[in-house]
């Protein structure tokens, strides 16, 4: 798969999505321990899509410090934590 057809599927997957779910998006790509790969296996976006979506979504100010606040979180990605945290949500959330 080519670059060009990677985008327009990330695009028709965001088109699909209703306000209520982009905002539960946006609101899970904001928390740190939240890895995108939680958000993929919700809603079927991957980190690229995500940061699209983040970027159409949010004032240029806004995306630039939420880039900078994701730029080294070990917690975003599932591979660069602790083996032990196997789980997106607190246990105490439910």
């Amino acid at each position: 798969m080519d670059k060009r057809s990677s985008v327009s599927i990330c695009l028709q997957s965001m088109d699909k999505l209703g306000k209520p779910e982009i905002s539960r998006i946006i609101e899970m790509a904001w928390e740190d321990r939240t890895p995108f790969e939680a958000i993929e296996q919700q809603f079927g976006l991957d980190e690229k899509s995500v940061i699209q979506l983040m970027r159409a979504e949010m004032k240029p100010s806004s995306f630039k410090m939420w880039r900078k606040r994701m730029g080294g979180r070990k917690t975003k990605h599932r591979g660069l934590r602790k083996d032990e945290i196997d789980r997106f949500s607190s246990p105490k959330t439910y």
